[in-house]
């Protein structure tokens, strides 16, 4: 798969070739979708909690004697009928964690990549920097580049000046290649590429290739 490899300026310089077996496999909505849902539940804390009858304050006598007053009997004000009283059927803490091989993983960002690139919404850029962090100077460079759409930057490696220049722009998001994931990938429109990128992604994605 060769592709436009542009400059900062949006300005063709060369051309690459885009790994065939990352960027051109069949896509797999199911995958994608169970990768997406598992990545979602993984995220979720969990720690949602209310008090039943046991735990709230107070009602440690019976509120009135059983007969004679002429209202409904009661045992103890914590019961979940009344105000204040204990809940029942709520939220407990629980482990919402789903569990996917990493075969699958792997093969689900292999057909979010691929779709974007059937798509034509990826950019290959021949380089990334910056001489500081300059978020008006980037916010309009990347607009140039993703013809107004959001985009997210997937970095070769730890760029400071770049991660804060993108950090406040809501329609741009930066993230190391090493931890691409499927989330991100389907909720920006385009998807920016150093070319080193593309290499990091090919290293642990292509199945001919071997990890070390």
């Amino acid at each position: 798969m060769k592709i436009d490899v542009l400059n900062l300026k949006g300005e063709k310089v060369d051309t690459a070739e885009l790994p065939e077996a990352v960027f051109k496999v069949q896509v797999k909505p199911d995958l994608m979708h169970q990768a997406l849902v598992r990545q979602q539940a993984n995220a979720r804390l969990g720690t949602h909690k209310t008090k039943t009858r046991s735990e709230v304050a107070g009602g440690g006598i019976k509120p009135w004697r059983q007969k004679g007053t002429g209202r409904a009997r009661h045992g103890s004000i914590r019961s979940p009928i009344w105000v204040g009283g204990g809940k029942v059927h709520t939220p407990r803490p629980r482990d919402y964690e789903q569990r996917m091989p990493r075969k699958m993983r792997r093969a689900a960002l292999r057909s979010a990549l691929s779709l974007k690139a059937g798509n034509q919404q990826i950019t290959v850029l021949d380089e990334l920097r910056m001489s500081g962090p300059k978020t008006k100077e980037i916010a309009g460079l990347l607009r140039n580049l993703s013809g107004g759409q959001s985009a997210l930057i997937l970095l070769p490696e730890k760029l400071e000046t770049v991660e804060k220049s993108v950090r406040n722009l809501r329609e741009f998001k930066t993230v190391r290649a090493q931890y691409v994931n499927v989330r991100d990938l389907l909720q920006f429109e385009r998807l920016i590429l150093p070319l080193q990128a593309v290499g990091m992604l090919q290293a642990f994605l292509d199945p001919g290739v071997k990890s070390e």
